[in-house]
């Protein structure tokens, strides 16, 4: 496996890194891992992003419905 430093984080971001890896019950360098896996890897369809956003059921919509207008004329 290979290793990677970062030097110079903003201690805010280095504390809300800390709190955001106790939340999970992970170590600050598993949290880090984990944020770097997920950004470099994108979902093999936008279907799987979609299912795991939404779940299996989906969400419901309302799109109220529009009246039909006539196109504007150009001419004089």
């Amino acid at each position: 496996m290979s290793s990677l430093s970062v030097r110079k984080i903003d201690p805010e971001v280095y504390e809300r890194l800390r709190v955001r890896a106790a939340k999970h019950g992970v170590s600050m360098e598993e949290e880090v891992r984990r944020i770097i896996t997920a950004s470099v890897n994108a979902p093999e369809r936008l279907g799987d992003m979609a299912l795991h956003l939404f779940g299996e059921r989906g969400v419901d919509v309302h799109v109220p419905t529009r009246e039909i207008h006539e196109p504007i004329g150009f001419a004089e």
